[in-house]
């Protein structure tokens, strides 16, 4: 299985940025997604990235301001968020898929998850 380190949440302003990292240890990574969970309020999926494409896919409530990144060298994932909005208030959560399968993966399909890290937007 892989263990995951996420780190970078915080406190920012309106419009402002954060960039999350998520270490990945242990077995390989195919697929690295990065989700949500706001207080009261279900899982939303973020975004993925593939480890060996780089290609990515987006959830449209963060399109054009979220970019997911990846440095194979440092088997490390990065969730850049500009232009913060308060709905973006959230537990950010890093997930991993162990295998190539179909694309993008299905919530399902994360074997493994981080601890959370939370973000919060103030107006």
């Amino acid at each position: 299985q892989v263990q995951l380190a996420e780190s970078g949440g915080g406190l920012v302003q309106v419009g402002g940025s954060l960039r999350l990292s998520c270490a990945a240890s242990g077995r390989t990574v195919s697929d690295m997604g990065w989700f949500r969970q706001a207080p009261g309020k279900g899982r939303e999926f973020v975004g993925v990235i593939s480890w060996r494409t780089t290609t990515t896919v987006y959830g449209d409530s963060v399109k054009g301001r979220f970019t997911i990144s990846r440095d194979s060298a440092k088997n490390t994932a990065y969730l850049q968020m500009n232009n913060l909005k308060p709905e973006d208030t959230a537990v950010y959560y890093c997930a991993a898929r162990g295998y190539e399968g179909s694309w993008p993966p299905r919530s399902s399909e994360f074997g493994s998850w981080g601890q959370g890290t939370q973000v919060t937007v103030s107006s």
